[in-house]
């Protein structure tokens, strides 16, 4: 048994608990960070999505829900999801935040109120988007697609710095771990900064639960076979929306907390691919470079995306069974891929089995599955006016972007969290993660959660943290790995 003080524990390292420890420690205070996953350097990442999958995310790559309706998908991992993400930066726009507002009582969530914590984040980070020049087939056929039925689209702004290192946005490997250090992930950007403020990090660490007293916060849990406890003034659960809730509930606070594990939500994500006459390459070149931007698709409730992935992913995805699916994948170098990204509006539940087990209760709802087959009939659309011969749904639906269950509010009855970051009633337990987000908005949440945990810095240090500038430097050592 290990006993440590601390001024905060942070449990989880992605775009909430790697931005938060950041700035605490920033403000010199002696913080503890426990990750579930290892650490990788940038070269020692899988070189192929099965390894990936296997080893930076939970559950082997994949967790269903309780009626497989979903494959859910979160990164376990130095830095979370911020590792297995696209690094897709967007800030939200009114109608989310609206919606956030009348949801929680809270008039922080508005874009005015909003805005200095993205200005603060986005200092911190390299921005960039993908020059027409780097398009690869996948993006062109999309772009044609759009402009000839009358669409608009706009080009992805993605966390990035090096990508071109090889003379070309080539690298397809974003959901795998970036081999370049380029991806802005928080183990690229804010937690070697924050390490070389005196951030402590403990990977392999499972937390179990929490006890939360009136001097501090015990933590408890599991390195490899070793029982261990943590205790720190305040303790900060940053583990995701799975992980958060189930810690929590773990603890025994369900009865305290009615909300614990309501309002679920995520992004259900629908892939079509089509076959083209002529090579399309679309495993080649940069991995996502354009986005629907048509306030006619919004005000639907989906948004399309060009996708792609490597030959494992796409033979779990490609539908039909035997020669069928064996000629799809034969003709690889021939597909395209659009998806559909649907706004959830069906929220679904987190519970834990007599067991102990997370539970995910989540099933797409009529409004999901009417706004999944307007976006799929646009991309059969695109595929229609841009000459493809063959178009293949994807059989499986996945569940990306977790939101939920720990929902920041006013009111006990209707949120688990405050507008100052702690659990009700519970004045030195915090969440900083996706767990907050009350609905989901339909955009990418990542920028978002590193901006709700600016705030909290504000919340917990009691005054504004102004952009640090971080480092955008690159290790030698990633320099060596080629993509």
């Amino acid at each position: 048994m290990k006993l440590s003080r601390y001024d905060y524990i942070i449990v989880g390292s992605g775009a909430g608990g790697g931005v938060l420890a950041f700035h605490l420690a920033r403000a010199g205070k002696r913080v503890l960070m426990l990750e579930a996953g290892q650490r990788w350097q940038p070269r020692d990442y899988p070189d192929n999505e099965l390894d990936a999958s296997a080893r930076l995310m939970w559950s082997g790559g994949v967790e269903p829900s309780q009626d497989a309706s979903l494959m859910l998908m979160r990164g376990r991992t130095l830095g979370g999801g911020t590792v297995i993400n696209q690094c897709l930066l967007d800030r939200f726009d009114d109608i989310a935040l609206d919606d956030w507002a009348a949801r929680s009582g809270l008039d922080s969530f508005s874009e005015t109120a909003m805005g200095r914590h993205y200005d603060a984040v986005e200092a911190d980070l390299s921005l960039q988007s993908i020059p027409e020049s780097d398009w690869n087939g996948n993006a062109r056929i999309y772009a044609d697609g759009f402009d000839r039925l009358g669409y608009r689209r706009a080009p992805l702004r993605r966390g990035q710095s090096r990508c071109d290192v090889a003379g070309g946005n080539d690298c397809m490997r974003c959901l795998g771990g970036c081999p370049r250090a380029s991806k802005q992930s928080t183990a690229a950007t804010f937690l070697p900064r924050a390490e070389e403020l005196g951030l402590e990090i403990i990977t392999g660490c499972h937390i179990h639960g929490v006890v939360h007293g009136s001097a501090g916060v015990t933590v408890y849990g599991q390195v490899g076979r070793e029982q261990v406890q943590f205790f720190a003034a305040r303790c900060v659960l940053a583990a995701g929306t799975l992980g958060s809730s189930r810690i929590l509930m773990n603890s025994g606070l369900g009865d305290a907390l009615p909300a614990l594990g309501k309002g679920f939500f995520c992004h259900p994500q629908f892939v079509t691919f089509a076959r083209y006459a002529e090579p399309v390459d679309a495993h080649r070149g940069s991995f996502q470079a354009l986005k629907s931007d048509d306030p006619r698709f919004r005000a639907a409730g989906f948004k399309l995306e060009n996708v792609f992935m490597g030959p494992v992913a796409a033979a779990y995805l490609l539908p039909g069974g035997a020669r069928a699916h064996q000629r799809l994948m034969r003709d690889y170098r021939h597909l395209a891929c659009i998806e559909v990204a649907v706004r959830d509006v069906t929220p679904g539940r987190l519970s834990l089995s007599r067991g102990g087990q997370l539970r995910i209760h989540k099933s797409l709802g009529a409004p999901e599955r009417k706004r999944a087959r307007e976006g799929l009939k646009i991309i059969r659309d695109i595929y229609r006016v841009t000459g493809a011969t063959e178009v293949a749904q994807a059989p499986t639906g996945i569940g990306l972007h977790l939101m939920g269950g720990c929902a920041q509010g006013l009111h006990r009855d209707s949120s688990v969290v405050n507008p100052e970051f702690a659990v009700h009633g519970m004045p030195r337990l915090h969440v900083v993660d996706g767990s907050l987000f009350p609905s989901a908005p339909g955009i990418n949440p990542s920028l978002t959660i590193m901006a709700l945990a600016h705030r909290a810095a504000e919340a917990l240090l009691g005054g504004a943290q102004a952009p640090a500038g971080i480092s955008r430097s690159v290790p030698a050592d990633a320099a060596e790995v080629s993509a």
